[in-house]
Parts: C-alpha cells; structure tokens; sequence
C-alpha cells in the first residue's frame, strides 16, 4: 500500500527523501536522463519561444492541432525546439514517431524504418520520421529517403543546423516545407527556467533551493538563446551548490560563475554563421560603423574562423567598397593580409582590427566595382571590336607598314601630359564606365577628369 502511494506521488521506496545525499536529489533524477531531457514540453503550453511559428492562431501550431502535417524541415541553431517540437507533433497527431541520427543512422537504418512505417501504414497508423542533423546524411542517403516521402511512406521531419538550401537535396526541400527557428529570447530561457526549478516531477519542485539575486540572468546570458545550455547549466549548478544539513541548497552568483567560466560560442565555420557573421561585417565596414566591425570581427575570431581569410575578404572590401575615395585602404587591406600571413593568431587580431577600423572609416566608393562590370558586361555582349590603329603594337618590323601607332599622339609631349585622343574602339566612343564619387580623394579625381572631358568636347566641337 505504501508502495503504490509512493508510486502515485511519483516515488518508488528508494527514492523517497532521507537523511544524506539523497535529500538532495530530484526525483526525475533516478532515471538517468538530463534535466534538459526530463524537461521536454508535452503540450504547447510547456513549449517557449518560436511564437511566429506555432504562436496561438499560426499556421503551423493550427495543421498540428488539427492534425493535417505534412514532411517539413525544421533549420535553426541547437537548443531552439526543433527536437522538442518534432516530439510533440509525434504526441499531439497521434502518429508512431520514430526518431534517427544522421550522426549515427545509415542507409540500412533507413530502409528498416521505411520498411516498418510501410507496414504501419497499411494497418491505418502513420509513422512520422524525425531525422536529427539531416545535413550529415550525404546525397545518396537523402536519396533514400526521396520515393517514400513522395508516396507519403512517412511523415519527413528533418532538423538541421545548416542552411537546408545549402546542405539538403533540392528535390526533398522541394517536398518538404521549411520552418526557420530563431535563437530563444531572454524572457522564453527565463520561463525555461523557472518551470525547470518549479517542477516537482521532473525538476527542482522538491529540493530546498536558494538561488541568489543575480543567477538566472548570468544563466539567461551564458545560453545566448539556447534552451539546452540553459538546462544544463541549471543542471551543474545544483549539483554544484552549497548544502546544508537542514536539505537547503543554495546556489551563488559566485558558483554561477565558476560553472560558467567559458561561455559557449556559436560558430561553424562551414555553416550558416561562417556566411552570416562575414555577411554583416562587411556590410558594417561597407555602412561605416567600425563598432559593428570590429565586433563581427571579434566573433569569427573567438569563433575560431581563418584570420587569412578575413583579410582577403578586407582586400576585397577595400578595392569595391572604398576604392580610390581612399587608395590606402586597398595598401593597409594587403598589408593586413600579409601581415597575418607571416604572424598568425593571436597576433594578428591586431593588424586586423586595424585594418577594419580604418576601412570602416574611410570615406566610401563603388565606382571601380561599377566602372569593371560595367566593361565586363560590355565585352561579354557586344562584339570585340578592333584595336583603333593608332593604338596598336608598334614593336616589332613591318608594324609601321601595316599603319600601326600612326597618328598616336604621346600625351608627354603637350601641356599637363595630356592630349585628346580616341582610346576606346570608334564604336563605344563616348562610353562611360567610370564615373567617380564626390568621396574622399575620389572627389579630385572627378575633378580632374571633368576637366579632361571637357577639353575633349571643346577639342571635337567644329
């Protein structure tokens, strides 16, 4: 009797709280599995954040509700929902869920899962396939997975970390619809939180805790978003909290911040954030805000990104993005680049941060960018038309005979080093592929040519 009671309540005999150790410990602890584990929401009401996909009244929160889903894949960083969501389809569609690794699964697995759904299906039971990390699956395993979502074997439910468009089939993305999760808010990893030390099941309801003013939000700052580190970290710091004999467990800022000595990074730099973080510290150098530089710069850097490759990204920058508004932006871009080259980390933050704070501050100018496509764009559709005579090799025998070079005009012999002549072909006379901006040194360039120009069209008037 005292058994099935204890068992009501959620505690076998040796479980229940004694003198020692055991007082101290969550009753959802006995089972082994995490607290991040133990904490997977059962119905919406215990699943934070994601609001715009399966917020009250969204599309996707309605065909789960109702019970009409379709394969989809779910992209977005770890710790956001994607596993605990697919979970909670499974529950709430009443369907079989069947849960693979691309970590760990091959083709064999997939064909004994397809295998199995196939014949849950023909006894009027759905299967639904999560597939975690499905961007490690290569091309010919994805494959596999291809004629049974069309014939609708399975219900395909894919997470990856990796942008899908990059690392997915076309033909499975184009089967499948896509649902991006952001990195949880302050609020949702708080509320995470506070029903993990509430819950007297699963988590902390039970146990005496103490947390000093201060820990959840050094918590909510060490998970940057990430509902799993916040779990964990919750995890190691009632393990790691003081007790005392009366069964209270008091937790510090101070142990809080020897748990959390080295916060976690998000950074892959074969991922979404290799391309996205090098996206915005390009355009901040290109928006002349060196703070926002130099702080993308820090996160590739800490994140463990090729300094070589920031700086010839620098070098890129420099010639399309300032160009000759300031020609020393391209001298200082290179000299960074060479610099990290012979020096190597952690030296060459130095140079780099050097290099983005004056590129990001110096004046701005595409003109080269658009002057070479412009040309490009010219060369590629129109046809190449001759070198003008008087503009041809003149160094070798004969030259003279065949009419090179007759006519040419040497600018060093007139006033200013400068004559009017024709250098481009006669057919794109006139042409304009380089027009300068009124932008740092940029603007005594166009003055100049201005200039020029206009002795050519005083020099063509009759």
């Amino acid at each position: 009797m005292e058994d099935e009671r204890s068992r009501q309540q959620g505690l076998w005999p040796d479980e229940r709280p004694e003198r020692g150790d055991a007082a101290f410990r969550a009753p959802g602890e006995k089972t082994g599995q995490p607290l991040a584990a133990r904490m997977a929401p059962r119905d919406f009401s215990e699943f934070f954040g994601q609001e715009e996909l399966v917020g009250e009244g969204r599309a996707l929160r309605r065909a789960i509700e109702e019970d009409r889903i379709g394969s989809m894949i779910f992209w977005g960083p770890p710790g956001t929902g994607k596993t605990a969501l697919g979970r909670l389809i499974a529950s709430m569609t009443r369907s079989r869920f069947v849960e693979l690794s691309a970590v760990t699964a091959g083709v064999a697995d997939i064909r004994k899962a397809t295998e199995e759904a196939a014949l849950w299906k023909s006894r009027g039971k759905r299967t639904i396939l999560f597939i975690d990390e499905i961007h490690r699956f290569n091309k010919a395993q994805q494959d596999v997975l291809l004629p049974h979502v069309e014939k609708g074997t399975f219900i395909l439910i894919g997470a990856t970390t990796e942008n899908p468009f990059f690392a997915v089939n076309p033909a499975l993305i184009s089967r499948s619809r896509i649902f991006r999760f952001q990195p949880l808010k302050d609020r949702d990893i708080e509320a995470i939180l506070r029903r993990a030390i509430a819950d007297e099941e699963r988590g902390y309801g039970r146990l005496a805790l103490e947390i000093e003013d201060g820990v959840i939000e050094h918590i909510i700052r060490f998970a940057k978003g990430d509902a799993r580190i916040a779990l964990n970290t919750l995890e190691a710091l009632v393990n790691a909290g003081e007790k005392d004999p009366t069964g209270k467990i008091k937790i510090t800022l101070k142990i809080a911040e020897d748990v959390t000595q080295t916060a976690p990074l998000l950074y892959d730099r074969a991922g979404d954030q290799h391309y996205d973080i090098i996206s915005a510290y390009i355009k901040s150098i290109r928006g002349s805000d060196p703070d926002a530089a130099v702080y993308w710069l820090a996160r590739m850097l800490k994140g463990g990104e090729d300094p070589r490759f920031i700086a010839r990204r620098l070098v890129i920058a420099a010639a399309e993005d300032i160009g000759n508004a300031d020609p020393m932006a391209l001298v200082l871009a290179e000299a960074a680049l060479r610099t990290v080259e012979h020096v190597g980390m952690p030296e060459a933050r130095i140079p780099l941060a050097q290099a983005t704070l004056y590129l990001a501050c110096a004046p701005k100018s595409n003109a080269s960018y658009l002057a070479i496509d412009k040309a490009m764009k010219d060369v590629e559709e129109k046809p190449a038309y001759p070198v003008p005579p008087h503009l041809r090799g003149t160094g070798y025998y004969g030259a003279e005979k065949l009419g090179h070079g007759v006519g040419y005009l040497y600018p060093h012999e007139f006033p200013g080093h400068y004559v009017p002549q024709q250098y481009l072909p006669q057919e794109l006379e006139g042409t304009r592929y380089y027009e300068p901006d009124p932008q740092g040194f940029e603007k005594t360039l166009r003055e100049r040519l201005d200039e020029l120009r206009s002795r050519v069209k005083r020099t063509s008037t009759p």
